[in-house]
């Protein structure tokens, strides 16, 4: 599956409506984020439980604080994202997680 950029809920993200997402979430409307595009956007505050965000491009996006410990990030990529204060899936190393913020590749899964 990939994402569908005319979906709702993805159009809600690039708008920066994290507080609107997050309802319709709660609401129990499910999104495919799946090599989503997320270039410069603003995320935080996002409630990013259980989404698969599988190959999702981060790169520039405001991603402070966003707690994705039960997120699927395997081939996302985070290049000169702000990640401090986030948390993130026990199966990403820390040495995955720098090169994907410093060079932009893909992370992967232990």
């Amino acid at each position: 599956m990939a994402y569908d950029p005319s979906d709702p809920l993805y159009q809600m993200l690039l708008d920066e409506d994290i507080t609107a997402f997050n309802q319709a979430r709660k609401e129990g409307k499910t999104v495919d984020l799946q090599g989503a595009l997320f270039r410069g956007i603003d995320l935080r505050n996002l409630d990013a439980e259980g989404l698969d965000m599988t190959g999702a491009y981060f790169r520039g996006a405001d991603l402070r604080g966003v707690d994705f410990r039960n997120t699927i990030l395997e081939g996302a990529s985070l290049c000169e994202a702000k990640i401090s204060g986030c948390y993130f899936p026990k199966q990403l190393s820390p040495d995955e997680i720098r090169l994907s913020l410093e060079k932009g590749t893909r992370m992967r899964y232990n």
